[in-house]
């Protein structure tokens, strides 16, 4: 699994001979050799951000690529007219120009508003449907989809009815886990493992490990304390995922984000969620 500054920017960006750091993903092995090699790999929490490009928008998925290999965790929400969009809060408040629910708009209404930033600057940017996002993934990336409004007995259909082979679908436990496997008995999941108690428990639920791409260890850093639990994942072929959301992404300067990063990067995760993907590429070239 990854270790500290191995990511290799150009091997990555050179994929499909085009100009962007693509990876094309057309079948669940496709998910599994992306997550399995030695490079520290980079996920773009809510789909990442920077002043200009807001989070959980095409936008932004496209400028981080021109620089960084990445995949994106991205958060479904369903309209009043039943379109799935995407959106990390249920109100437009924080991330638009609009006001309100999502749930009380249609898709049409919706696009009458303008992505914000994370930082309040107003875009030009449309809140995007889950279809447009999945069409312009082909061939560039992997797309991991939180758990939001959308049920997965309605989003796994209707990411499958798309024929879409670079979806992750995040799961909790193992009864969510167990839902994603009785629709798609080959989906690739994201999976919260806190313990060795906990990825025994997805076990016992009759969950293919090959199932589990990725295990979030929730957590901000490898602890040594956990190093049984690593030992287990890895045993089993699954990375490690620490996420620098909850705590390092919220300093208020990249100058303090990247002493806290450089720190996250010596605990050796095999992946990094991250509000800020390409504040990593300094650190890791």
């Amino acid at each position: 699994m990854a270790g500290f500054s191995c990511l290799v920017l150009a091997a990555a960006c050179c994929r499909n001979g085009n100009s962007g750091c693509y990876y094309s993903c057309t079948s669940p092995e496709d998910i599994d050799s992306y997550m399995s090699q030695d490079n520290v790999i980079i996920s773009g929490h809510r789909g990442g951000n920077m002043p200009g490009y807001p989070e959980n928008c095409i936008e932004t998925f496209d400028k981080i690529l021109e620089s960084l290999p990445v995949f994106y965790e991205i958060d479904p929400r369903m309209t009043k007219d039943s379109v799935i969009v995407l959106m990390h809060d249920a109100t437009l408040d924080r991330t638009t120009t609009g006001k309100g629910k999502v749930k009380d708009y249609t898709f049409e209404e919706l696009q009458a508003f303008n992505l914000v930033d994370r930082w309040g600057n107003v875009t030009s940017y449309k809140i995007p449907s889950v279809e447009a996002v999945i069409e312009w993934s082909q061939g560039k990336t992997i797309l991991n989809f939180d758990i939001k409004d959308v049920t997965r007995d309605v989003l796994v259909p209707f990411v499958n009815s798309l024929g879409a082979e670079n979806c992750i679908f995040t799961v909790r436990n193992a009864q969510e886990a167990l839902t994603v496997y009785s629709i798609d008995n080959t989906a690739r999941m994201s999976a919260w493992v806190k313990d060795v108690a906990q990825l025994e428990s997805y076990r016992n639920a009759g969950i293919p490990m090959e199932n589990i791409a990725l295990a979030y260890v929730c957590s901000s850093i490898m602890k040594p304390e956990s190093q049984a639990l690593y030992d287990a994942l890895h045993a089993e072929g699954i990375p490690c995922m620490v996420s620098t959301a909850p705590d390092q992404d919220r300093a208020e300067t990249e100058q303090e984000r990247a002493g806290l990063f450089k720190a996250v990067l010596e605990t050796e995760p095999d992946i990094i969620e991250t509000d800020f993907p390409l504040e990593f590429v300094p650190l890791v070239k």
